[in-house]
């Protein structure tokens, strides 16, 4: 039985709590500009965005390449309700958040007992409807898409994306994510040992696309004009890398990877066509080099001990 740490929790939320007032404080101050504060934006969403499809792919070990499916929900859902509804904007994302998981089990509960291949064409096939559904909806503004108020900030994003991590790392460290990590490694032998795999894949699904949906209403309202066209296939792709390069199954892997794809693409946004060709080579040298990923299953809480390890010699 693992006993309570009640000195660790203290300090996670002290750094908690400590990282947001020190951002806060460099953005109230305009020590850090627009530019910036969009960058920050950006980086926190893909994340966001990454943790979600880390838990469908690196947990469960499902392979879904529509991800950008249910961020459109999201973000309509959201949108909608603020620009045409008028409702508050934290019970927007709640909206959004709870659409894209009720699309997830949609989806989820007839197609996940696929697997492989099948699985991921039922996916795409999911995001593509919603995209073209979206496209010839002129409630939302069709192809020329709609406007959308501003109102997403970095205590909207930080709040969300802290909720985001503590929920998934207490899956993943209990006994319904051991399951879901016993699916991921074999998951004829889980279901001989009696594990409702088709359930914890679909409880996967869901918490994913919750937090995905969470993610399209901060991106929805981090823009002016949302567009079908935003939700396409290079889209799924993207968040797709964001967890390969990573390492599947690795949840610092998908931080850390969504935040260094981010830069980088920020960095190239005047050369668009470039940035989805360096994607490509990154993915293909990542497959070619070190196909587990960057950090493969490990985290950083297993990482530090074996850098100190390191420091002092094998055991």
């Amino acid at each position: 039985m693992v006993k309570p740490q009640p000195k660790k929790a203290l300090l996670l939320a002290l750094v908690i709590v400590l990282v947001y007032a020190v951002v806060q404080f460099l953005l109230s101050s305009r020590v850090l500009g627009r530019y910036y504060e969009n960058v920050i934006m950006n980086v926190g969403i893909n994340i966001l965005l990454a943790v979600s499809l880390h838990v469908v792919l690196g947990l469960a070990g499902q392979f879904s390449i529509g991800h950008a499916g249910f961020l459109a929900v999201g973000a309509y859902t959201s949108a909608v309700l603020t620009s045409k509804l008028d409702l508050p904007f934290a019970l927007a994302l709640l909206a959004g958040a709870v659409a894209a998981l009720l699309a997830g089990l949609l989806i989820g509960i007839p197609t996940l007992r696929l697997r492989g291949d099948y699985l991921a064409i039922a996916t795409l096939g999911f995001a593509e409807i919603v995209r073209v559904s979206l496209l010839n909806i002129e409630y939302v503004g069709g192809a020329a898409g709609m406007r959308v108020p501003h109102l997403t900030t970095w205590t909207y994003l930080y709040v969300c994306l802290v909720i985001a991590l503590l929920v998934i790392v207490h899956l993943t460290n209990s006994a319904h994510g051991r399951a879901t990590l016993a699916i991921r490694e074999d998951e004829v032998a889980a279901e001989a040992m009696g594990v409702p795999t088709t359930a914890y894949k679909v409880l996967a699904f869901a918490v994913g696309s919750f937090f995905a949906g969470l993610a399209g209403g901060l991106y929805a309202h981090n823009f002016y004009v949302i567009q079908p066209v935003n939700f396409g296939f290079l889209k799924s792709f993207e968040i797709l890398v964001f967890v390969v390069l990573g390492g599947i199954g690795s949840l610092t892997g998908a931080i850390v990877s969504a935040s260094f794809l981010t830069l980088v693409s920020i960095a190239l946004q005047a050369y668009p066509e470039i940035r989805m060709i360096v994607y490509s080579l990154v993915l293909i040298l990542v497959m070619l080099f070190r196909p587990q990923g960057l950090l493969g299953t490990r985290e950083l809480s297993s990482l530090l001990p074996a850098l100190r390890l390191g420091q002092g010699g094998s055991r």
